[in-house]
């Protein structure tokens, strides 16, 4: 396969699949790369209902289809196939995949990021069915019903906070004896009378009929195992954003999630970062498409301006 583009966007999930419809629009050639099926994490949520404009619950697949048909109908172009790396030849980009070379005159990276799963009995088994590692999407669905919390970092901390608004009784499980969180986030979580706090303590195993009853917990420090009932599992012990391919000297993060501007420029002329791959305070369906909006208005005006045609 050789193929070029004016546009390649690396990632069909809901940031790639933003990226797809308004690079199409601004009348770009078009070219959607994707590993897997486009969707990306979307895929996972069983009732998409607090995405702007859809007044009827849909799921996250009949969601993405649709994304997928806006932006075809407007002139975008899907590839299947594995993407290696990305270099910089002159003015173009050249990115190697499984099936040959294709050259690009801007690239919008929109890979998303892993949420790190704990391991344990029945976290894949129940995943979608109790089982979540985003409060926002799907706290709600759980209202009123006792809920687990694991992790100790800022997300986790916030998370449990929101939670908290939802429901009496919610669980925290953290393996060490304080949270890792900053000190004003912890500290409300702390004061919480919702929140109730199991230090130095990992959850054992998952367990239910057709969905999250209950879940066992390990004590690391005297082995002892408790039973806590609970509707559902929220799992916050980080996440692995996909930068694997990015040429060397893209700044990142401490966590290592790219570092963009506000047009969602990378520090490398012309390569632009939109959606969980990306640095960002919030990580949500609506937050990655609008960040593919971006940067494909910004990587238009990119091109425009290489080939000397920026509107002054």
């Amino acid at each position: 396969m050789a193929e070029t583009a004016d546009l390649a966007i690396i990632g069909g999930g809901a940031a790639g699949l933003g990226a797809a419809q308004y690079g199409a629009r601004a009348n770009l050639d078009t070219l959607v790369i994707e590993e897997m099926a486009h969707g990306g994490q979307a895929l996972l949520i069983e009732k998409l209902e607090n995405y702007p404009g859809l007044p009827q619950v849909v799921d996250g697949y009949s969601w993405a289809e649709t994304m997928r048909a806006q932006a075809e109908a407007f002139g975008a172009r899907f590839v299947s196939t594995s993407v290696s790396s990305i270099r910089k030849d002159g003015q173009r980009f050249v990115i190697s995949t499984g099936d040959g070379d294709i050259t690009a005159k801007a690239v919008i990276v929109a890979t998303g990021a892993k949420h790190r799963q704990l391991g344990t009995h029945g976290e894949a088994e129940f995943c979608g069915r109790g089982v979540s590692y985003c409060a926002t999407c799907d706290g709600p669905f759980f209202k009123g019903k006792r809920m687990v919390v694991v992790g100790g970092g800022d997300s986790a901390c916030d998370e449990a906070m929101f939670l908290s608004k939802l429901a009496d009784s919610i669980v925290m499980v953290h393996r060490k004896d304080r949270f890792r969180a900053q000190k004003a986030i912890a500290d409300r979580v702390l004061k919480n009378p919702r929140i109730q706090v199991l230090w130095d303590s990992v959850v054992e195993s998952i367990q239910g009929a057709k969905t999250v009853e209950k879940v066992l917990i390990k004590n690391l420090k005297t082995g002892a195992i408790r039973e806590e009932a609970a509707a559902a599992v929220f799992v916050f012990v980080g996440s692995d954003p996909q930068t694997a391919i990015l040429p060397e000297g893209i700044a990142k993060d401490e966590s290592g999630s790219v570092i963009t501007n506000d047009r969602m420029e990378t520090n490398m002329p012309g390569l632009f970062a939109a959606g969980d791959v990306r640095a960002t305070p919030f990580r949500q369906v609506i937050t990655a498409v609008s960040d593919g909006a971006v940067a494909a208005h910004c990587a238009a005006q990119y091109i425009d301006e290489l080939e000397g045609q920026a509107y002054r």
